[in-house]
């Protein structure tokens, strides 16, 4: 007999291993669909950041010159702002269809992401209007003042003032189905809000910002055709990159929470 098992080792080697092959293959293969887009997420901001800030694949435009890279990180904190408030919607929508607390949980996840996103948007916004909407001739308390009835700026500090107000709101009430059903109702009414704030309004009205009335030249976040092909190579991967940076710390949010709240049952 082992003679036998010498002579073959490599069959009994499989036998033994291959148990433990398949169960080593299963767990890998388990965390590489939950790791995937995480990865992704990485590949594409590490990606961004680089190309965004070192590439010489920008237009030459004489008002933006190089402040025109922040369309990198500005509007496309911007559209990731927007995917997280819309999944932040859908699962306050999904808790009024099934009263589980669960959906509730992630849409408060969602909207706190989106609000962080939508901070960091105004912030880079602001920076770069410092740069290409004050005119050097004039004193800076007249362009400010100017820029500060900008109708982009006054929609997009309304609509993050509505969902602060609806974090204040929801967490002001100590009754968890309560508190759970009047945030999705007030969660559906912020998004609803949250369009024309942004996007329909100060299109309508004379504006500084690409895309408004006035405004020379069209938006390029918007049209594809006034984004030049170069730029686009990196816009588009940002995009996804950031909005897949938002779903991961929504996530990581959303277990801290869940955990939370069962620890609040338990003792209970």
């Amino acid at each position: 007999m082992l003679i036998f098992i010498f002579a073959h080792w490599h069959i009994a080697f499989s036998l033994i291993f291959a148990p433990v092959k398949r169960l080593l293959r299963k767990t890998n293969t388990q965390r590489m669909n939950k790791w995937w887009w995480k990865i992704l997420c990485i590949i594409l901001l590490v990606y961004t950041i680089i190309a965004g800030l070192l590439w010489d694949n920008i237009p030459r435009i004489p008002n933006l010159q190089e402040t025109i890279r922040n369309l990198y990180f500005h509007v496309c904190m911007w559209f990731a702002m927007m995917i997280l408030f819309t999944a932040s919607v859908v699962q306050a929508v999904k808790y009024l269809r099934t009263n589980d607390l669960k959906y509730d949980i992630k849409s408060r996840e969602f909207a706190v992401t989106g609000i962080i996103f939508g901070i960091l948007g105004y912030a880079t916004g602001t920076i770069w209007m410092s740069f290409t909407w004050v005119d050097p001739n004039r004193p800076a308390y007249e362009s400010f003042s100017q820029i500060a009835k900008e109708p982009k700026l006054i929609g997009a500090a309304i609509a993050l003032l509505i969902y602060f107000a609806y974090l204040v709101l929801r967490d002001s009430i100590n009754d968890m189905d309560k508190k759970a059903r009047i945030g999705a109702v007030y969660n559906i009414f912020a998004f609803a809000f949250l369009f024309p704030a942004i996007w329909i309004i100060p299109r309508l009205l004379p504006s500084l910002h690409p895309g408004g009335e006035g405004a020379e030249g069209g938006n390029p976040a918007l049209d594809f055709k006034d984004l030049s092909p170069q730029m686009r190579i990196v816009f588009y991967p940002a995009i996804i990159g950031w909005t897949l940076l938002g779903v991961w710390i929504t996530s990581l949010k959303v277990r801290m929470r869940l955990l939370k709240e069962q620890t609040l049952l338990i003792e209970q």
